[in-house]
């Protein structure tokens, strides 16, 4: 059996809708992946977690003095109810977070251009900040062409507490701070709790090395308003077709495949998939993640969270087999990271696009700036390398990471503070 591009199309039509973490897009998202398996011929298995879910009831924003205007926000999750009755207080636009920046800020709502990482919000609090407003888009995007951000705080924002906080378009953010508004109303009310996400997995079992495992990792979930059909049906539908490849073409060493939910949310079904198999990843020797492929405009690309061996390796090989691409010791923002934080080699396959040929996390992830024969000529390249780990006679790649890398895991996983 060949690899198909056709038919790894064809499932991304299947997955053609909004597909958000813990809500009815993701659920049915995996019972159409159980199908795909089941049609294979092998038998899924679901394991279900618990992730972060919100509702936003009301997100208002108000100039009440020295004029009144109105401008439509959008709320950020786990921003709390402490303004759910409606906060008024000065308005200060903030141009850093340097105490010089923050001698008046208290008691005071802020406008933040440039976003908010988690030791900036701590720093907000810290100041007495009560509420925050920041930027969505770019300053020419309106209601016809961008949504708002719908943006929800993580865990680190908020471990110090919550703060109020909404989201406006850029271009409403440049006209309300040029109008120097003296006074405005903040209104945010929101549910907040948990619901049930889920990883899908299916297994095959090696003929010659069963307890050694390749893992193949891809995200099926998407953000709101997007049907993420580059990011990520396509890593979906590929590690789909290479199960369907070595179901036909039986691997000596045990493969399995882990259908991620709530990555979006901050990769939380591969840490659920991690935390809840910690005897299982001693047999687990490589990872290979696959997120974002098959634009028609791009680059192929592999990132190596393994040894700089790994990285020469993967080079000679697609000299070896004329597939032009790039090679980098790297980490990804994706489901490798967790199981790359416990010491197993990760490869990350991508195709990257160029920013005027492709959008991710809005409503313009759409399924025509996809090619079946771009997802083909990846997936082609992935099963070449896979056959040379899969069918080796001695398992070629160490099962260590290296300081640069683990440095730059810790950093993303906020082990350690940012620099």
């Amino acid at each position: 059996m060949n690899i198909c591009g056709k038919r790894m199309y064809s499932l991304l039509e299947k997955l053609n809708f909004e597909r958000l973490s813990t809500f009815e897009g993701e659920k049915k998202a995996a019972e159409i992946l159980m199908e795909e398996i089941k049609k294979i011929g092998l038998e899924p298995t679901v394991e279900t977690f618990k992730a972060p879910r919100y509702t936003i009831k009301t997100a208002k924003l108000e100039v009440t003095a020295p004029f009144y205007k109105e401008y439509e926000v959008s709320g950020y999750g786990f921003a709390g109810n402490d303004a759910a009755e409606g906060i008024e207080a000065d308005f200060v636009y903030l141009e850093d977070f340097e105490p010089i920046d923050l001698q008046n800020v208290s008691g005071k709502i802020v406008f933040v251009a440039n976003g908010l990482r988690p030791k900036d919000f701590k720093t907000l609090l810290e100041a007495g900040v009560k509420g925050a407003i920041t930027p969505s888009g770019m300053f020419y995007d309106t209601e016809e062409t961008a949504d708002l951000d719908q943006r929800m705080l993580r865990p680190l924002h908020i471990e110090n507490g919550q703060l109020p906080t909404v989201s406006i378009r850029m271009k409403d953010a440049m006209e309300m701070v040029a109008s120097k508004p003296k006074k405005v109303k903040l209104t945010l009310a929101q549910e907040e709790g948990e619901a049930d996400s889920q990883n899908v997995m299916a297994e095959i079992t090696g003929t010659e090395y069963p307890d050694e495992v390749i893992v193949y990792t891809a995200h099926y979930d998407s953000v709101i308003f997007s049907h993420g059909m580059y990011d990520n049906a396509t890593g979906t539908a590929t590690i789909m077709e290479l199960l369907r490849y070595y179901k036909e073409n039986p691997p000596k060493r045990t493969l399995r495949f882990i259908w991620c939910g709530s990555e979006e949310r901050g990769l939380l079904g591969s840490k659920f998939y991690v935390k809840e198999h910690e005897e299982d990843l001693k047999k687990i020797r490589l990872c290979i993640n696959i997120d974002m492929t098959g634009p028609l405009f791009g680059r192929d690309y592999a990132l190596v969270t393994a040894e700089e061996a790994l990285c020469n390796y993967i080079t000679y090989l697609y000299k070896e087999l004329d597939h032009p691409m790039n090679v980098l010791q790297e980490i990804c923002s994706s489901d490798s990271i967790p199981f790359a934080d416990k010491g197993i080699p990760c490869v990350n396959f991508l195709r990257r696009s160029p920013k005027n040929a492709s959008q991710i996390h809005s409503r313009h992830d759409v399924i025509e700036i996809l090619s079946a024969d771009a997802m083909e000529r990846t997936a082609r390249f992935i099963v070449a390398f896979s056959n040379r780990m899969i069918e080796a006679k001695f398992f070629p790649i160490e099962k260590v990471m290296p300081t640069i890398m683990v440095e730059k895991i810790d950093k993303y996983l906020h082990k350690k503070p940012a620099q």
